[in-house]
């Protein structure tokens, strides 16, 4: 039987579902910025899920559909973790790569990966396992859920958003994660002083983030107006002609972040190397 939607959403005319969610989404009726692709597990990422959830994958209750997360549920990470140290939240964690070598490098942090891609999720586990690590959680969940309500307000020392699909079609620009009501969310989790870093491969992206952080009232540019001029990577996309979403000659604004040293170079990432695509970081810090 197909699970009927609750509470609110069950004003939509569809039910929704797994698969439906990514059609329209959950939270607060605005579209999700995912596509469900393939959740079925096999080999020895089955293994890896059957040997390391218990023991790593935050069992949240769901309100809807699998990626949902029940507003009444709040994430204690002091015992969940078994210890009180600061949050590091990484959204679209994909296939871990990123966290887990930061928080082998990092013991002193706890972190959370926040995916909704559950083979992504077991490829999580199986390197956490192999590291033998402790400090590590993942999540199977939407971002604006987690943020909205799952995570208490000020708990989170940094919150990472790596590479979010660019939906580069104009059509689909209202599915891209970073806007002005993630800017929100990412503030209300974040602890005062806290950090918010992003990294993109799409300039039409990246000029997007660079706007919605210089809009918040809750955020400031930690690198406000560096590497402008030649110096930009977006003047450096935009004379590649590699990536033609925006184009322009020169740009005069910056604010641009040094690439994050805490970040490995991921397979994605070293894919967009490979095709000739310039990379943009970007770091807000909670005003």
């Amino acid at each position: 039987m197909r699970p009927v939607a609750l509470n609110a959403m069950s004003e939509h005319p569809n039910p929704v579902t797994p698969s439906s969610q990514a059609s329209f989404g959950t939270y607060r009726r605005q579209p999700v910025s995912f596509v469900r692709r393939g959740t079925r597990l096999q080999g020895r990422r089955q293994a890896a899920w059957d040997e390391h959830a218990d023991a790593y994958v935050v069992d949240v209750p769901r309100q809807v559909a699998d990626t949902s997360v029940h507003p009444d549920y709040v994430f204690d990470a002091a015992e969940e973790f078994g210890r009180t140290a600061p949050l590091v939240v990484e959204i679209g964690s994909g296939l871990g790569e990123a966290i887990v070598a930061a928080a082998e490098a990092d013991p002193g942090r706890n972190y959370l990966a926040v995916e909704v891609y559950k083979p992504g999720l077991a490829n999580t586990l199986l390197r956490i396992a192999q590291r033998g690590l402790t400090n590590v959680r993942v999540v199977q969940a939407n971002a604006p859920e987690v943020l909205g309500s799952m995570l208490p307000a000020g708990s989170v020392a940094e919150l990472w958003v790596f590479f979010p699909d660019p939906w580069h079609k104009t059509k689909h620009h209202k599915r891209r994660l970073v806007r002005e009501s993630f800017a929100d969310l990412a503030a209300r989790v974040l602890a005062p002083g806290g950090v918010w870093r992003l990294a993109t491969d799409w300039s039409g992206y990246a000029q997007q983030m660079r706007e919605v952080i210089a809009h918040s009232p809750a955020f400031r540019n930690a690198h406000d107006g560096a590497l402008a001029g030649t110096a930009s990577p977006l003047t450096a996309a935009w004379a590649s002609g590699v990536d033609c979403e925006a184009t322009g000659e020169t740009d005069e604004v910056g604010g641009w972040a040094p690439r994050f040293e805490g970040r490995v170079l991921t397979s994605f990432e070293n894919k967009a190397h490979q095709a000739g695509r310039v990379i943009f970081d970007l770091t807000a810090v909670r005003l």
